[in-house]
């Protein structure tokens, strides 16, 4: 492995923690720009639909994230990064998630789902710097928050 190889990972594994923390904030516009103009994003299992699980460009992924989690409060995490550099502009990495998203008003009890899964993701570095140009949400359990059926 070549030095720059471990740059890029690093700077990759920031990528993502930028990933988590702008998604959770909600700052919309910072985090549209951790995505190539390109990406495409597949969430099917979250809709159980191919056609409405994948979004493509970064404006589509940005509006339809940022609709979804409108009133939601978030808590995501990602660990145990496998990042592999496939050459100076490409990479690919898979990690362990877990998410926690409440759709409940402030003050009721949570309602909504707790998860775990994988990101299967792939980077692109334009112009020295990385970003996510397609990301596969595979998730392994889902939990619901609160009462059953409340989600």
């Amino acid at each position: 492995m070549r030095p720059e190889d471990l740059v890029a990972i690093e700077t990759i594994r920031r990528l993502k923690a930028r990933y988590f923390r702008l998604l959770d904030t909600k700052r919309w516009d910072e985090w549209a720009d951790l995505f190539t103009e390109d990406a495409v994003m597949d969430v099917t299992d979250d809709t159980g639909d191919r056609a409405s699980g994948t979004v493509r460009g970064r404006d589509a992924i940005v509006a339809t994230v940022s609709a979804a989690l409108a009133d939601a409060r978030t808590v995501h995490h990602g660990h145990t990064p496998e990042i592999e550099i496939v050459d100076d502009a490409h990479a690919t990495g898979t990690w362990a998630m877990e998410d926690t998203v409440d759709v409940a008003p402030p003050g009721e009890p949570p309602r909504g789902i707790h998860g775990t899964g994988w990101y299967h993701e792939e980077y692109r570095c334009e112009d020295g710097t990385w970003r996510i140009a397609a990301m596969h949400l595979e998730r392994l359990r889902v939990d619901p928050l609160g009462p059953a059926g409340a989600w």
